[in-house]
């Protein structure tokens, strides 16, 4: 018997083709009649057979297309890890990294970023790819600034209080596709990104200057000056990310120590009189529910009093300045 598709020989047994795995016995396609081959008409029904066609493949899928896109990476690593490593066992370490990682996953999952890899002991994260939103370079500097003191905090629990990290932020444009296999991102940014963060203090967060401008109503910074990149043909002007010193965009901010105020009570009045009339006298910012003395903040003294920033000490807890009101859910 031979094939009616491709001519190939197949036994009398077979149905289909051993060669193209089509039907070996040809049918009327309008009253479904056996046709042999060969055979240009239907014998019952005058139908014309015609040749069956190959089936197509279509035309093979390419390269997912990039988009152009600003987004804001941030590169975060462990300080002194192979030197650590040398000197603890090997599960112990793998139970260190993995709380990094998950610590690193909570953060920037809190902050609305897309972990993009981790390497080693570094991780890197991106905002505004897939997804975009207008505070994307604040959510960066917020989530690396909260990573910092994670990281700090669960490696004191661990036993190793000397455990930190640095991290650096960088905004740009760069080339995106939605294709997690082989990266979300792409460019120049990214490759910045990592010297940022590799020239950083320990426990410190370097910014560039395009980050700066764009998260400056809500981050308190400080000018690292000037640095050599590797890969870089000029110097790069980096920021050093002090503290969070207001809402989302600069909402609530003061110009001072923005610390909402929580609470407003005849005591509050007081001391708010009280410190103007003893400008330079230090005040204690302490925590407390609602409406209870304690709960009066540094911010609400300074602001009426027209003290410049820096006059005034403040304890927080946190750079980020993670009060009630603060959270991070207000972000979203």
């Amino acid at each position: 018997m031979q094939c009616p598709s491709c001519g190939a020989e197949a036994p009398e047994h077979q149905r289909f083709c051993g060669d193209c795995g089509r039907p070996l016995a040809r049918s009327c396609p309008a009253c479904g009649e056996a046709a042999a081959a060969g055979q240009r008409f239907c014998g019952s029904c005058g139908t014309a057979l015609g040749e069956v066609a190959a089936p197509s493949a279509g035309p093979a899928p390419g390269p997912a297309a990039a988009e152009l896109r600003m987004v804001s990476v941030l590169f975060v690593d462990l300080v002194g890890f192979t030197t650590l490593s040398e000197t603890r066992d090997a599960e112990d370490m793998r139970d260190l990294l993995s709380r990094y990682f998950e610590t690193a996953r909570t953060i920037v999952g809190r902050y609305g970023g897309t972990i993009e890899k981790f390497i080693g002991d570094a991780v890197m994260a991106v905002w505004g790819a897939p997804t975009a939103r207008e505070d994307d370079a604040e959510r960066a500097v917020r989530a690396g600034l909260d990573l910092l003191d994670g990281i700090a905090a669960f490696g004191a629990e661990a036993g190793v209080p000397d455990l930190r990290a640095r991290a650096g932020v960088v905004t740009g444009r760069v080339a995106a596709q939605d294709v997690p296999a082989e990266g979300l991102v792409t460019g120049d940014t990214v490759n910045t990104a990592a010297r940022v963060q590799s020239v950083t203090d320990p426990g410190r967060l370097f910014v560039d200057e395009t980050t700066r401008q764009l998260t400056s109503s809500s981050i308190a910074y400080a000018d690292a000056g000037e640095h050599e990149l590797k890969g870089k043909a000029e110097p790069v002007h980096l920021w050093l990310a002090e503290r969070v010193v207001a809402g989302r965009a600069g909402a609530r901010s003061s110009g001072v120590y923005d610390i909402p105020l929580i609470a407003s009570t005849p005591r509050s009045t007081a001391a708010r009189r009280g410190w103007s009339r003893s400008p330079g006298r230090p005040a204690s910012a302490s925590r407390g529910s609602v409406g209870s003395s304690r709960s009066t903040s540094t911010a609400s003294l300074t602001s009426s009093s027209g003290t410049a920033a820096g006059a005034c000490p403040m304890a927080t807890g946190s750079r980020t300045g993670r009060w009630p009101r603060w959270s991070a859910r207000a972000l979203a």
